[in-house]
């Protein structure tokens, strides 16, 4: 592990007492009228208020620093609340749903015998303060989450938002950034398997990380977090405690940004991977071994959270003695350890019996596991209580609901955006827009070219997509699939999405959106959508236009989930996203989780054979306000977003899906941001075949090729199959347009241009290193260097003709904007290398295990996948992916506290 200077810290001053050295309950209660800087911690004077009547007396340091963390928006979700419960009024009846919100993620069975759990989480505050540790630690915090429901983490995934390309301050952080999420999770193993990638001046010193997690795990394996069986031990696994993330949640995440924020370095997390990696493993023994009771990972608010949260889900009390925790610095007083977040720590319940089997299993993984109190019983007439000591004293006595699930609840002020109507007065349909051929050329290039639309792969070689051997499509694929059982070719598809623009324009209407461009990128490789996640990125809640931008983004995400019949799992809300008084566009994000029986049979977005012919499935109408051409030609915003249709969404999905089953489809893609025309640039460029199209004559030329009309994807039918797939599509009753034919080097507008596949290549991939330049950061072991092969880390297909090429394109998820990630990773973890961050931290590996990390008892549930290095066969699993990206720069085939 790593260390980082000492700095502020959330310590209340003075008053201490003169015999320990440190505030006591005690010391508490012989002066009660000591003043205390809760204002300083974030706390109200009506919260601090209600602080004193809980406990009948003022709380000590190390309480007050409890309560401020528990207590602060991040943590206690007191502005959210109110609206957040729409998810669980309004859910729809799922047979599929193990566990949803309230846990550390949510679970969904996908057969008898295995389940997913996955969930999205914001790391948005730390990663603009310290770039690379804030997204390391993003990405190891939610694969805590995934592992505490009782899942081997498979998978991750990054959704990213930075401010204008051109900033030197985004050129500081998005190198830090993607490195700290390459750097991670490729030491962990996991391959990285989409994202986005979205530029816009209203993320400028507030740039977003959202990171998620996906796990797979028995349907009989499911953990709980409660506390439960009093005498049992508590025990704190994992890395030693120090000083780093103190206060993380209060400090960074519940308070907005000015000219300070270089200070608050010291409350971002410090993170070691190869520690994250035996943890994990360590914990898949112990769950095999069925040797828990209750598990919690530490993140957000460190011990004090998973204390409080495991006590009160329990019902019950424990017992702490706070100098059996292990710690990184000795001079660290009791708030200090308890409200510290530093990484890769789990708390575990186990019976007395077990105890020693668990602290052996840690002792051969080479991890620290200490017993640090126990679980006590609730009195027979009051409630349970959380007592902690320290040096012989009592630093903590309160009763764990009052932190965990008795926090304020505020209906806060709403109030639409007063620009508003002039807003959607300023419509984007009434900009001058070019109508020559040469124009429309010229503008297709421009717009292929831009930062949110251009090739991502700059980004994605930096990750890991293929390691374990069960991805099968990655980015720039419309969602990531993988497979999830070897003997059956059971997998999932995971898309997430979001446009701040459109939600700024219109929150209801801007948050399904964003859910319907997720729903369609999970449909369009053949999968069923059967469950969401999501991260509500917002500004301020103590503005009201931003809280009614929230309360209605909300509403509309639980309408449309209803109304598409998939419920929400979990996620999580990251408030105060702003630079003073200006907040970013209100950005939710969308995570889409589907199942899909046979992974041989999803369906890729790039055309591949020649002569199929090219539908366009949905209706496509004058709809520019909020588009990618308005904001790269005019830097306008202004007008109505497009029109949502959640019940057309819907047939679009299950045409697919019905055409894919009797084999018609060879490839579909959605159609989004930049409309057609970037579609058409993305399945040409995949595999390096053209196109001949023909627009129809009812619709003007640039309509038909840059509207961002919603619930559209261009499908390609085998040759003969044209008029059996037509005639489905009409007895569904969906519009379509026959447009052409794949084949060719260019892509062909009959009537109107020609491009050259080589220059449409050379303008779409050419943005990216122009503005960060040629070299990556390059995270020691990390992976493969660019162009060499990943010795069996993909699953192999059965024909060179099914697979798909490095030459692909990588484009970008339309409704969202930016675009999914990925990486290439090392085959397994293999504690040896170091993560090499960025100049600011440099972590050290704590824990140096002398072998690599194979477990000689890893879990495998019946039917899970092993992270094998090559598939048995081809009829299994087609690799999206096989070679990673080329020399010549061509991309690759491919509600809890902030953690």
């Amino acid at each position: 592990m790593t260390t980082v200077d000492e700095g502020p810290t959330t310590a209340p001053p003075g008053a201490e007492d003169a015999a320990a050295g440190f505030d006591t309950v005690g010391h508490a209660e012989q002066r009660p009228d000591e003043e205390q800087p809760y204002r300083e911690l974030g706390l109200q004077t009506d919260e601090y208020e209600k602080i004193l009547k809980i406990l009948g007396r003022r709380p000590s340091h190390s309480e007050l620093a409890m309560y401020s963390v528990m207590w602060s928006e991040h943590c206690s979700y007191k502005s959210s609340k109110v609206h957040l419960r729409q998810f669980g009024e309004k859910a729809p009846q799922s047979d599929r749903l193990l566990a949803g919100i309230g846990a550390n993620a949510g679970v969904v069975k996908v057969n008898d015998y295995l389940a997913v759990t996955f969930k999205i989480e914001s790391h948005n505050h730390p990663s603009f303060v310290e770039p690379y540790q804030g997204a390391a630690t993003g990405i190891g915090g939610i694969v805590r989450d995934i592992l505490a429901m009782g899942a081997r983490p498979v998978a991750v995934m990054d959704p990213l938002r930075f401010g204008d390309p051109q900033h030197p301050d985004t050129a500081r952080v998005l190198p830090g950034i993607v490195g700290g999420v390459a750097g991670y999770g490729n030491c962990l193993g996991l391959p990285n398997i989409g994202g986005e990638l979205f530029f816009d001046p209203g993320y400028q010193g507030n740039p977003l990380l959202n990171a998620l997690c996906v796990g797979v795990l028995p349907v009989t394996g499911l953990r709980d977090k409660a506390a439960t069986g009093p005498g049992n031990a508590v025990i704190l696994l994992g890395a030693k405690t120090g000083r780093d993330g103190i206060g993380g949640v209060s400090v960074l995440a519940s308070a907005t940004f000015g000219a300070g924020a270089g200070s608050r370095r010291p409350s971002v997390q410090v993170g070691d991977p190869f520690t994250e990696k035996l943890l994990i493993e360590a914990c898949l023994e112990i769950y095999a071994a069925d040797l828990v009771v209750g598990i919690q990972d530490l993140g957000g608010a460190g011990l004090t959270c998973a204390l409080t949260e495991m006590s009160a889900a329990g019902g019950t009390g424990m017992k702490i003695d706070l100098d059996k925790v292990p710690l990184r610095e000795p001079s660290m007083d009791p708030h200090e350890v308890l409200v510290s977040e530093s990484q890769e720590r789990m708390l575990l319940i186990v019976t007395p019996d077990k105890v020693e089997l668990v602290l052996s299993i840690a002792e051969r993984w080479g991890l620290l596991a200490t017993v640090i109190g126990e679980v006590t019983a609730a009195p027979a007439n009051g409630a349970s209580r959380l007592l902690v000591t320290w040096r012989g004293e009592t630093v903590v006595d309160v009763p764990p609901a009052s932190l965990a699930d008795d926090g304020p609840v505020y209906a806060r002020p709403v109030r639409a955006p007063s620009d508003l109507p002039l807003l959607h007065a300023d419509r984007a349909e009434t900009l001058p827009r070019p109508s020559a051929p040469a124009d429309l050329r010229a503008t297709l290039l421009r717009m292929a070219a831009s930062p949110n639309l251009c090739d991502k792969t700059w980004v994605t070689e930096q990750y890991d997509r293929y390691v374990l051997g069960n991805t099968v499509l990655a980015q720039p694929e419309d969602a990531g699939v993988l497979r999830i059982d070897e003997s059956t070719g059971l997998g999932i598809a995971l898309s997430t999405d979001g446009n701040g623009r459109y939600t700024r324009l219109d929150p209801y209407r801007g948050a399904q959106l964003a859910l319907a461009e997720a729903y369609r990128n999970v449909a369009v490789t053949g999968a069923v959508p059967v469950a969401v996640t999501n991260c509500l990125n917002f500004g301020s809640p103590e503005d009201p236009q931003v809280m009614w931008q929230f309360a209605e983004a909300v509403r509309g995400l639980a309408d449309g989930c209803q109304q598409l019949g998939i419920p929400v799992t979990g996620g999580n809300v990251s408030f105060y996203n702003q630079t003073g008084a200006v907040a970013i566009n209100p950005t939710p994000i969308v995570g889409v989780l589907g199942v899909l029986e046979n992974v041989a049979e999803r369906i890729p977005m790039g055309l591949h054979t020649e002569t199929d012919v090219l539908f366009l499935l949905g209706e496509t109408r004058l709809e520019l306000s909020g588009s990618e051409w308005a904001w790269q030609t005019y830097r306008h915003l202004g007008g109505q977003p497009p029109t949502v249709h959640l019940a057309r969404e819907k047939l679009l999905a299950e045409v697919i899906r019905a055409a894919i089953k009797v084999g018609h489809v060879t490839a579909a893609h959605d159609l989004s941001d930049g409309g057609l025309a970037q579609a058409l640039v993305e399945v040409t460029l995949r595999h390096g075949i053209g196109a001949v199209i023909a627009l129809p004559d009812n619709i003007a030329p640039f309509v038909s090729l840059f509207s961002e009309s919603a619930g559209r994807a261009l499908v390609a039918v085998t040759l003969g199959r044209e008029k059996a797939f037509a005639a489905l599509v009409e007895e569904h009753g969906l519009p379509y347009t026959t447009l052409g034919v794949a084949g060719g080097d260019s892509l062909e507008v009959r009537g109107l241009f020609d491009i050259p596949l080589d220059e449409m290549r050379t303008a779409w991939t050419s943005t990216l290193p122009a503005l960060f330049g040629t070299e990556v950061v390059e995270p020691s072991g990390a992976g493969p260097a660019p162009g060499e092969p990943e010795a069996a880390a993909v699953v192999e297909a059965e024909s060179v003709a099914e697979a798909e090429p490095d030459t692909a394109v990588e484009p970008v998820e339309a409704t969202s904007g930016p675009e999914p990630v990925e990486v290439e990773p090392t085959a397994e973890v293999e504690p040896t290398a170091e993560v090499e961050p960025t100049a600011e931290v440099e972590p050290t590996a704590e824990v140096e295990p002398t072998a690599e990390v194979e477990p000689t008892g890893e879990v495998e549930p019946t039917g899970e996948v092993e992270p094998t290095a090559e598939a048995e066969s081809s009829s299994e699993v087609e690799a999206s992916v096989e070679v990673e990206a080329s020399d010549t720069g061509e991309p690759e085939t491919s509600p809890k506290p902030e953690s």
